[in-house]
């Protein structure tokens, strides 16, 4: 959900006044490497586990875990640091997390199934499906397009610009937050970011099926990905259900972080609602780029046309619908997306040979740079 998840992230601490504060100390951060890690010494596997090392020691995450998956189906999982500060309790292999806007790819996949149905047609106006529903200074439904919104061309605000509470939010509250904005470009004008744009499209989605979006996502790609560590909580729902670390939040660098693991989502809804693991993101992408998720036409929409998305994605990254390319040091791209959640990030994503990697940590670093670093570690994972 990108950096503006922070302002969730401060709402949270001032208002959870029984969750307390924990200064995060070298000893404290030690590395605790799986063994399973390293139950078959390989170069690529040594590296993964020093990647994860180095970003609890020197840049104090406080937990780091990834997941990589060979074109075969083999599945290597690591860890480092702590998964609960407090108790000092182990990183949970192949924990849980909120994987923030990793779900936007979940989203835009159902929409092109619909696509593929004949239910929606990407350029087909938002009107058509939400009459009369966006409308605002500069912004009318009339004249941008599904395609718009799941490409990020649509103009629309960011409803997470602007200061949102802890409580619970229906989809509509979060577009009526938006409207309230002037556009920010023309439709198709520019890319610019923005979780308004998959929050319509879950709308819309919700509008053609007449069920709720939860459902479509898990019946319809969950379900059909052979997912089963991966969910979309249901309202009210403030937990993580399976074994998990701790998520942390952090003002500036060298803060205390606290434990904001518990936190209602419905902020993100269609935009980064889903909580899921490394491996079953592997999973994910390797089922959505080897075909088994969408017809290969709506495949190919998904990965042409894109744009530039270097602000967002970093160097040379460019986005379709839905998914982001990032270019490899060994040669060609990857696709994936990325998540950021209030205690979370996520990174990580399939190449076109079918080799995947996912990376998470428990904080939302207050230095982006960090973040370099955890993308590095997925190159590592997917060029070795």
């Amino acid at each position: 959900m990108r950096e503006q998840a922070s302002q969730i992230s401060r709402s949270s601490r001032r208002r959870r006044g029984a969750v307390a504060a924990v200064a995060v100390g070298a000893m404290a951060m030690g590395a605790l490497a799986s063994p399973a890690a390293y139950a078959a010494p390989r170069t690529d596997s040594v590296a993964v586990q020093e990647g994860l090392d180095a970003l609890v020691r020197a840049d104090g995450v406080p937990a780091a875990l990834a997941s990589v998956a060979g074109r075969r189906g083999r599945t290597r999982t690591y860890i480092a640091g702590v998964g609960d500060l407090a108790t000092g309790a182990k990183v949970p292999e192949d924990g849980q997390v909120r994987v923030g806007s990793n779900t936007k790819t979940f989203t835009a996949v159902v929409v092109l199934q619909l696509v593929a149905e004949g239910k929606i047609r990407l350029d087909a106006p938002v009107d058509v499906y939400l009459r009369g529903l966006v409308r605002g200074d500069g912004i009318d439904g009339r004249d941008i397009t599904v395609r718009h919104l799941l490409q990020q061309t649509s103009g629309l605000p960011d409803y997470t610009d602007y200061d949102l509470e802890l409580r619970h939010y229906e989809p509509r509250d979060l577009l009526d937050i938006a409207l309230r904005h002037k556009a920010d470009s023309a439709p198709g004008e520019k890319w610019e970011y923005s979780n308004t744009n998959y929050v319509l499209a879950g709308l819309i989605i919700q509008k053609v099926t007449h069920r709720p979006l939860a459902q479509e996502i898990d019946e319809r790609v969950i379900q059909r990905a052979g997912l089963h560590h991966t969910y979309f909580p249901a309202p009210g729902d403030v937990t993580i259900r399976e074994p998990h670390p701790e998520g942390y939040g952090q003002e500036s660098a060298g803060a205390p972080l606290t434990d904001i693991t518990e936190m209602d989502p419905s902020w993100t809804w269609a935009a980064g609602q889903l909580i899921s693991t490394d491996s079953d993101l592997d999973q994910f992408f390797g089922a959505l780029l080897g075909g088994r998720l969408l017809p290969p036409a709506q495949l190919v929409e998904m990965r042409t046309h894109t744009r530039p998305a270097e602000e967002t994605f970093g160097h040379g990254a460019r986005y379709g619908l839905g998914l982001v390319s990032k270019p490899l040091s060994c040669g060609g791209v990857y696709w994936g997306h990325g998540g950021s959640f209030p205690g979370y990030e996520t990174r990580g994503g399939v190449t076109d040979k079918g080799r995947a990697a996912g990376v998470a940590v428990t904080v939302q670093p207050a230095d982006k740079s960090v973040m370099d670093r955890v993308d590095r570690v997925v190159d590592t994972a997917l060029c070795h």
